[in-house]
């Protein structure tokens, strides 16, 4: 295939650019395993994503994460018969992160779907990190409850040893689990990870570096392939405040729901409720903390306004 056509190529930078119609040639003939019924069913609320995005963007990207997890297991192969050793392979880690309302979660959720049907790796799981967020009373002794989301309000050291578990090869991994519904940790509650062939870690942080100054690992630092799903600043805002309106009349309404109250304020006072959630804690950490770790990542998903994916960013290898 003509280069022109697979990619613009700059020799200056690190990685390759596609626009939309160059990436889905790279998943032409490729069948579809997916309907419309199960893809609805792992829509997040919001996110306008149909079968023509699927096999565009989609299913390119799980062939090309297919190709990574095969390399893999030759150098896995390689490195057996080098050391003489019989040690089992470790999952296979893909990072997805990007800020909140941008579509990360069912990016992950569609990769987990798409790469499960690919007969060399049947098991694969999807963790997030929400998980390891610090429970609110934590979060509220410790003055951080406007800083949720933000480094500081996870439980890091639990998060990094769950991931490097997972890398050792551990048969059982389990993870804590968050409830949106009610805007915590469920107490008790644990997810179980029982060394699948690919792991999905899904978060708003997943690709950041130790922190400034130490020089311990982070969790960025097990990822195999990492996704990082981009857009505009004030398209994502638009997102999250039109994601919050239509809560209003649906998961807000909940009588568990921590954002209840919500729902019983008048239209105009909730809409400035979000603007203002959006201005004091989400542009802040997208700017500051998420952001920043865009160029870390493997491929780099770019929607446009429309929420749909117009570009695709590939490092080079």
């Amino acid at each position: 295939m003509d280069g022109s056509r697979i990619g613009t190529r700059d020799a200056s930078s690190p990685f390759v650019d596609f626009d939309r119609a160059s990436w889905a040639e790279l998943g032409r003939n490729t069948p579809l395993p997916l309907t419309a019924d199960e893809l609805d069913q792992i829509l997040s609320l919001g996110d306008e994503v149909d079968l023509d995005e699927v096999r565009e963007v989609y299913l390119p990207l799980s062939r090309l994460l297919t190709l990574h997890v095969q390399e893999g297991g030759r150098l896995y192969r390689a490195y057996r018969t080098f050391l003489g050793a019989t040690v089992a392979r470790t999952p296979f880690v893909i990072g997805v992160a990007g800020s909140v309302s941008v579509g990360k979660s069912t990016t992950a959720r569609l990769l987990r779907l798409l790469l499960a049907r690919w007969p060399q790796h049947p098991r694969v799981e999807l963790v997030t990190t929400d998980g390891f967020l610090l429970p609110n009373a934590e979060l509220a002794r410790r003055g951080l409850m406007a800083r949720k989301g933000f480094p500081e309000s996870y439980d890091r050291r639990a998060l990094l040893r769950f991931v490097t578990e997972v890398k050792a090869g551990q048969a059982e991994v389990r993870a804590p689990v968050y409830s949106h519904l009610v805007y915590d940790i469920v107490p008790g509650e644990r997810l179980t990870v029982r060394r699948p062939d690919i792991l999905l870690l899904e978060g708003l942080n997943v690709l950041q570096p130790a922190p400034p100054g130490q020089t311990a690992l982070a969790v960025s630092d097990f990822i195999d392939f990492s996704v990082y799903v981009d857009a505009a600043t004030e398209d994502i805002r638009r997102w999250y405040v039109d994601r919050f309106r239509r809560l209003r009349e649906t998961a807000f309404r909940n009588p568990e729901s921590y954002f209840r109250r919500y729902a019983e304020l008048p239209e105009p006072e909730a809409i400035a409720r979000a603007e203002n959630i959006w201005v004091q804690i989400n542009e802040p950490n997208l700017e500051h903390n998420i952001m920043p770790t865009r160029g870390r990542a493997s491929l780099v998903l770019r929607k446009g306004p429309d929420h749909s994916v117009s570009g695709i960013r590939l490092r080079k290898v």
